[in-house]
């Protein structure tokens, strides 16, 4: 708990502006409509409240599952079990993660108003419901994004122990983070951007349904490709970096717990 906590503080307000960037290059408004480079801390209470329960919620689901799933799993199952243990993990932690996601981007593309005011006026609005718009978008991009990050980290760091002789260090588990996490947000960056507009779409819009597959279809048909990658390059940037910070982190202080 204490580990995925501090790991996931670290890497959401140290990489905040390059969120906020992403986050207002994917807004149906356009960057410079959504705030451009102006009020680049806009939502930061939210992110600073959520941070930590979410990190440490996914890390405690992630490593029970996997401990269970390794005492009835061969070694060639372990990638595997490295998926199932991420996919759960997520969808615990998006129980956390989605209300201060949909407040923070709200608060992203609004920075005249503040984090409270967008909270307030969310749930007089929308109610509970309204925090949760884009819960199965955000559990659809996870999930994806977990079956590759994870997977791929666990992968490259004993990859790295065998070339060594010896098991990795945090600063070496960093590394194979931020690979594992660029390549992981570079794919998964249409769902990205579908659940960005199902957060920021205006109540009673098609996409405040929260139906993926029609925010997909809508960006396609009048952005294209181009729409469906809106934000690639920040987003790569902040996740390698956020990869990097998140899972050395994570790593150096289960390591310094234990």
């Amino acid at each position: 708990l204490k580990a995925g906590g501090v790991a996931g503080v670290c890497v959401d307000l140290i990489l905040f502006p390059l969120d906020t960037v992403k986050t207002r290059l994917q807004s149906p408004q356009g960057f410079r409509k959504a705030g451009g480079f102006r009020g680049i801390y806009a939502g930061v209470p939210s992110t600073a409240i959520g941070s930590f329960p979410n990190a440490a919620a996914f890390f405690i689901t992630y490593e029970n599952v996997k401990s269970v799933l390794h005492h009835s799993s061969t070694s060639y199952l372990t990638p595997a079990t490295h998926m199932v243990a991420a996919s759960l993990g997520e969808v615990v932690a998006c129980l956390i993660r989605v209300p201060s996601e949909v407040v923070k981007q709200r608060a992203q593309v609004s920075p005249s108003s503040s984090t409270l005011r967008i909270l307030s006026h969310t749930l007089y609005h929308e109610g509970i419901r309204g925090l949760y718009r884009g819960y199965k978008s955000t559990v659809l991009r996870e999930i994806p994004f977990s079956l590759v990050q994870f997977p791929l980290w666990e992968s490259l760091k004993d990859l790295w122990s065998w070339k060594q002789g010896h098991v990795v260090d945090s600063w070496q588990s960093a590394v194979c983070g931020a690979f594992a996490g660029g390549f992981a947000a570079a794919v998964t960056t249409p769902l990205d951007v579908a659940k960005t507009r199902i957060m920021l779409a205006k109540a009673g819009s098609s996409n405040a349904s929260g139906n993926v597959l029609t925010a997909l279809g809508g960006i396609w048909r009048t952005q294209g490709l181009s729409g469906l990658f809106a934000g690639v390059v920040p987003r790569m940037a902040a996740i390698s970096l956020g990869g990097f910070i998140f899972l050395g982190t994570y790593q150096k202080t289960r390591q310094l717990r234990l």
